[in-house]
């Protein structure tokens, strides 16, 4: 009886070394190794911080590409999705209003074409990137309201689409804010 009691206390101390001293200075280290210092990657506009590139926004101008829905409102705070199943009716009638939004705003497209992601929440409601596919829609509305050619907006979301990791890993995906940061540069007049 003792014996076990001795190893149990053994095997916590090291335990709690392990996973309460070295884990969390290995990832701090890590972090620090990373874009952002481990404090996020931020985004900037003339010196002043817009955003985080792996935390999503809310973006309902008409002359911004839109993300994904949250189920907690973007607030990264209280991260989490609706947890409602696809049989749920208020789950079931919150998309059927985003889509019903959707063509509101992009009355050329048919419900068929419209990408999940664009009525779903995400699991952590905090998404920063939607499909390249998803981007893809919504040109005709952002070049209607910002005045700029089909092809500039194109290119555009093109040169914002990032491949998956090592080419394997995950899908294509373009980064909202970072897309409608260029989108403002783009739509700025040329001195």
């Amino acid at each position: 009886m003792m014996k076990n009691l001795v190893k149990s206390i053994r095997l916590t101390l090291v335990l709690i070394v392990l996973l309460c001293v070295v884990y969390p200075v290995f990832i701090s280290f890590a972090g620090k190794l990373s874009k952002g210092q481990g404090n996020g990657e931020t985004i900037s506009v003339n010196g002043k911080v817009v955003g985080y590139a792996n935390e999503g926004q809310s973006f309902t101008q008409q002359k911004y590409f839109w993300g994904r829905p949250s189920a907690v409102g973007y607030n990264a705070a209280g991260s989490g999705g609706s947890n409602k199943g696809p049989s749920n009716p208020d789950y079931l009638k919150d998309v059927a209003s985003r889509i019903d939004t959707l063509l509101k705003y992009h009355p050329y497209l048919k419900r068929s074409e419209i990408p999940a992601e664009m009525v779903t929440a995400s699991g952590s409601g905090l998404d920063p990137d939607i499909s390249p596919a998803a981007a893809k829609i919504q040109i005709e509305r952002i070049t209607h309201n910002r005045q700029l050619t089909v092809m500039q907006v194109t290119d555009l979301v093109a040169a914002h689409t990032e491949a998956p990791l090592l080419g394997l890993f995950g899908p294509a995906k373009v980064n909202v804010l970072k897309l409608n940061v260029a989108l403002d540069d783009l739509a700025k007049p040329a001195n």
